[in-house]
């Protein structure tokens, strides 16, 4: 591991900060953090904090010794001094001469004597690091020490490998007692240069930034060389089919069957992203996969977000995916089943008192295909990836040189069951469309403008379009995945729907929005025409629904379809023939699959709108239609009942409230301002 300290890059980011009033050491703190939280062989997702040690006044005018230490909710890769919350130090101090202090006393301690009333809770390690004399602590959960660690022997190899430069700390849950510990451990050797805590982590300390960084990267680094003396082949491989299915095809299967079902509500669903690097497969294809991924995590925080062990499937023989969904049923129903009896079994270990979470694995290892990370939304999915990535490496390097030995149950269950995070838990208020993915068709006025309405209501947002910039601009806008796709290609379509099942792993919504309006008079349009119209207009819908059905009967969780059709297919306009035609087939269509399909849970519905600027109503249209009327653009706009121009998120939020319209299918919403020609009833 090659430090990445750039005097020049130092002195700017003093400089800069300075300007906004920051202090050197504040400035010096904020950039040494982002070095560190910009390596992922470090920290990962909240798996780490630092501190300095510094001067700060308060608004009386009073000077204070404060520490400003990682506060919850700022990220170490892009940290900024707002998330270094400065408390004063002095305070902190005293509570060493406590016997005991439960978290939640530590944690008011520490708001008490917050200098800034509004800033984030300081780190649940703040008192490690005020307990210590070092002016810059910096603390991570590096995986070359979680594999040196992670042993039967961890913390004698830790001796070994460090030969008195650093203190051992063996394993305390996080809180006031591992801070005394820690600190007791220094003051037996204060000239040791950082702490390793046993199955936990490394803390390094220094009088200057570079200093606690730097031996961050030294001894990183030592455990690093440690661990190439290890094996070279870690993991026999196990026998698996020639032939395999692809990651996209039981991706659905996966997901549906972690969705947990309640009786007349909506199943809470998950997301899961697919992770398949040469390193995994080694890892999920290895014959003793059952031994070694079942241990637990690798460092305790992670529990919060993967749960202790991940769910592992038989491998997807290829033409085989009934059997396999067989076998995916009976193994979540074992994880959870474990999973109840685990919870039972600790929850009455402390009298009863927790809530109990969901059962569902948050990892999911598939021999010869990868793994999934599961999440409520696409960023708890991509944290539980990326810190199963993490594990395998962890656990890898441990196995090489030994056995991967983690904590046992009880200290786990502690940290997936702390107050702290019960009381996060409790407060929690989930959007409506969380754990659900939407497919959205045409990346214009109206398809932006429902991929953002259906990512404020909490799904996980993919948007297709022919233009490939269009739907990577408009995803762009909710954190989504845009695809180029030509709806029309049934070839491009199934591959837009793959990839959608890899990133998200499957389909709960699809809004059919793309089209494109076609004129001229019927009896003298040229066939080419018309069929070009129906091609999009039509036999597109149908190819996405058809997609999209197939995804969401493998899920068994039901589904919504919502075809953009028009007031054209009830109120068709003079030489509109070649657009209200399909479009009136649409609407057909989309009965169709609620007749054919609301046995399986899958709602369609459609939207009928009126004159919305977009694509198909450009500006040139609307000056030509209003001029030809005699009209104001302004009129011609809004010309219906309620004298009001309908725009594109009038149309989205009409698909929105479709899409949660649990019990309504084979319905079309009317959005046009007020048309009775259009009226359906």
């Amino acid at each position: 591991m090659q430090s990445q300290w750039n005097d020049d890059t130092a002195k700017e980011t003093v400089k800069a900060y300075g300007a906004e009033g920051v202090n050197e050491d504040i400035a010096l703190r904020v950039y040494t953090t982002r070095l560190i939280g910009r390596d992922p062989l470090l920290v990962l997702h909240g798996g780490g904090n630092t501190s300095v040690k510094t001067s700060a006044t308060d608004d009386l005018g009073q000077a204070h010794e404060v520490i400003a230490v990682k506060g919850s909710g700022a990220d170490m890769a892009d940290m900024e001094p707002w998330g270094l919350p400065e408390v004063k130090l002095g305070p902190l101090r005293e509570t060493r001469s406590l016997d005991a202090l439960s978290d939640e006393a530590m944690v008011n301690v520490q708001r008490l004597n917050l200098l800034n009333a509004s800033a984030p809770n300081p780190s649940v390690e703040t008192l490690l690091h005020a307990f210590l004399p070092h002016k810059f602590v910096d603390h991570t959960h590096a995986a070359a020490v979680l594999s040196l660690v992670d042993q039967p022997d961890g913390e004698a190899l830790a001796r070994e490998v460090y030969d008195g430069r650093m203190g051992i700390v063996p394993y305390i849950a996080p809180g006031f007692a591992l801070a005394k510990a820690a600190a007791d451990v220094f003051d037996e050797k204060p000239d040791v240069e950082g702490l390793i805590l046993h199955k936990h982590g490394i803390f390094t300390f220094g009088e200057t930034a570079r200093e606690a960084y730097e031996r961050m990267i030294e001894m990183v680094s030592l455990a690093e060389s440690r661990l190439r003396q290890g094996r070279p082949v870690v993991f026999q491989k196990a026998k698996t089919p020639a032939k395999l299915e692809a990651a996209a095809e039981i991706a659905p299967i996966l997901r549906g069957a972690c969705a947990v079902r309640k009786d007349g509500a909506e199943p809470v669903r998950f997301i899961a992203e697919l992770r398949n690097s040469p390193e995994i497969l080694d890892y999920v294809n290895g014959a003793e996969l059952g031994s070694y991924s079942q241990r637990g995590v690798v460092t305790p925080d992670h529990i919060i977000r993967t749960k202790n062990t991940p769910l592992f499937v038989p491998a997807p023989e290829a033409g085989k995916l009934e059997a396999f969904a067989r076998d995916v049923k009976a193994a979540v129903e074992n994880f959870a089943a474990d999973y109840d009896a685990y919870f039972a079994r600790e929850n009455a270990a402390v009298g009863g008192i927790k809530t109990k979470l969901d059962p569902m694995p948050r990892v999911i290892l598939v021999p010869g295909v990868g793994l999934f990370g599961l999440g409520r939304n696409a960023k708890a999915a991509g944290i539980a990836g990326d810190l199963a990535e993490n594990t395998i490496k962890v656990v890898t390097d441990a196995e090489a040189i030994g056995r991967y030995d983690p904590l046992p149950e009880r200290d786990l269950f502690a940290l997936e069951y702390w107050s702290l995070e019960q009381a996060k838990l409790k407060a929690q208020v989930e959007k409506p469309l969380t754990g659900q993915v939407a497919v959205v068709t045409g990346a214009g006025a109206i398809g932006a403008a429902t991929a953002k309405a259906f990512a404020g209501d909490g799904a996980a947002v993919a948007v297709l379009d022919i233009d490939g910039e269009a739907a990577k601009s408009a995803a762009a806008q909710v954190k989504g995945l845009g695809l180029a796709c030509d709806v029309t290609k049934p070839d491009q379509v199934t591959r837009a729907f793959a990839e959608i099942c890899e990133r998200y792993g499957g389909v709960d919504i699809l809004v059919s929005n793309a089209g494109a309006a076609w004129q001229g008079r019927i009896g003298e349009v040229a066939d080419e025409t018309l069929r070009q119209s129906f091609e999009l207009n039509f036999f597109a819908h149908q190819t996405v629904a058809k997609a999209a059905v197939q995804v969401m009967l493998k899920q068994g969780t039901g589904g919504a379809l919502l075809f953009n059709i028009s007031k054209q297919a009830v109120n068709p306009g003079q030489n509109f023939g070649p657009y209200g035609l399909p479009k009136a087939a649409t609407m057909l269509l989309m009965r169709q699959y609620a007749l054919d399909y609301g046995a399986d849970g899958i709602r369609s519905n459609g939207v009928n709108a009126d004159r919305i600027r977009s694509g198909l109503l450009t500006a040139e249209m609307i000056a030509a239609r209003s001029k030809a009327r005699g009209l104001s653009e302004a009129d011609y706009m809004s010309g219906n009942l309620l004298h009001a121009e309908v725009l594109a998120d009038d149309v989205a939020q009409a698909f929105l409230s479709l899409a949660k319209a649990r019990k309504t299918t084979g319905h079309v919403e009317t959005v046009d301002g007020g048309n009775i020609a259009a009226a359906l009833r």
